[in-house]
């Protein structure tokens, strides 16, 4: 897993809350950079934007599971989904009886979003605690993966989520693989923003008797819990 950036200024120009957050520049972005489209331009502290895309690809591989939005009629949904990034795209992967992933599948714009917590950021007031994280969110319309490229999809969700475990584990089935939706969606449009570091109080406000820094949050993996049917005598998974 990717270390949060924590202290100073992250990567291309990443903003901290210390004071010497980097402030936002006229120059133009490559419009083949990170946040480069109307749609993706950070407005909301764009100090915090980062436009380098090996920041992207640190951000989606930190990740498991991202949030996967779309709008049938009216009505918005968002869908919790695992995912894997596969160079330049994400991959994804649901059900063919899926309403929602058959719009995906036929062509619906999409929006995928992922966010790594690295820390609550607690201040002298409340208004100005917050938390350090790492997001990207990514835009545009999936396509469908079939016959080869789309079991070697899967091996690659497989490998992103569970390490090693494809050449151990019995593939997927013609019945299975025919009820499984892959899709792709490239990393055409996006946008990646990066908060580190401590609470960015007021002056006024520092000679209060509060205590006030970054509690850092940190996934790990616990115990593995071996299935009680289990019939051999294997170690687990060196994660």
């Amino acid at each position: 897993m990717v270390a949060p950036l924590t202290g100073g200024s992250g990567p291309d120009g990443a903003g901290t809350r210390d004071g010497s957050r980097p402030r936002p520049v006229a120059a133009a972005v490559d419009p083949a950079a990170v946040g480069a489209t109307d749609r993706t331009r950070v407005r909301r502290l764009p100090d915090l934007a980062v436009h380098d895309r090996s920041v992207l690809h640190a951000v989606l591989d930190a990740g498991r599971v991202a949030h996967l939005a779309i709008a049938d009629g009216d009505q918005p949904y968002a869908l919790p989904v695992a995912y894997a990034r596969d160079g330049e795209r994400v991959l994804v992967h649901g059900s063919t009886g899926s309403r929602l992933f058959r719009h995906l599948a036929a062509g619906a714009p999409a929006c995928l979003t992922v966010t790594l917590l690295d820390g609550l950021v607690l201040a002298r007031s409340a208004f100005e605690s917050s938390m350090n994280y790492r997001c990207a969110m990514v835009l545009g319309r999936l396509a469908v993966l079939d016959g080869a490229e789309k079991l070697a999809a899967l091996a690659r969700l497989s490998e992103h989520l569970l390490p090693g475990r494809w050449a151990e584990i019995r593939p997927p089935s013609a019945k299975e693989l025919a009820a499984t939706l892959v899709l792709a969606l490239p990393l055409d449009e996006c946008s990646v923003k990066v908060s580190a570091g401590p609470p960015d109080d007021p002056e006024d406000d520092l000679d209060r008797p509060v205590w006030a820094g970054v509690v850092p949050v940190v996934e790990a993996y616990g115990i593995p819990q071996p299935d009680p049917r289990l019939r051999h005598d294997l170690p687990p998974p060196e994660w």
